[in-house]
């Protein structure tokens, strides 16, 4: 089974004047330590929201310091179970961010594309369109 695994990072950043820049090197600041041994790992702003419910913006400013929410997806692959699959993700990502808090989010199972029924009805189609371009064996052998 293969399964995707989002994680919340907890990211400080240093020197900042507002909320938008602090995300801003946050984001960069994250790749370039993911970079370029995790690079199929997706990152982008988390969602805080307050004790009430109300929605927050995913960073925290104060004395030119911030906290910023991020959250990395990535696919794991050739797993057991949802435990496994969390703990993999925690440590490859864990490995390349340290000391940066980690949280595991969501992990949902990826649906296999054999499965699809859709791809097997356009193929049999193109199959039809591509046997009235090509001639039967037997008319070569004839020949």
């Amino acid at each position: 089974m293969d399964c995707r695994v989002v994680v919340e990072a907890a990211v400080p950043v240093y020197d900042v004047a507002n909320e938008d820049e602090a995300i801003r090197i946050a984001i960069s600041k994250t790749g370039e330590m993911l970079n370029p041994d995790l690079n199929y790992v997706e990152i982008d702003m988390g969602s805080r929201t307050s004790p009430s419910g109300d929605e927050l913006p995913p960073a925290f400013v104060a004395a030119d310091e911030a906290l910023v929410a991020l959250e990395l997806e990535m696919t794991v692959f050739n797993v057991e179970r949802h435990e496994h699959a969390s703990r993999i993700a925690r440590k490859e990502i864990g490995q390349r961010l340290e000391n940066i808090p980690l949280k595991v989010l969501e992990v949902e199972d990826v649906p296999d594309e054999d499965d699809s029924e859709d791809t097997t009805a356009d193929t049999e189609t193109d199959e039809d369109e591509d046997d009235d371009l090509l001639p039967e064996f037997d008319d070569l052998v004839e020949d």
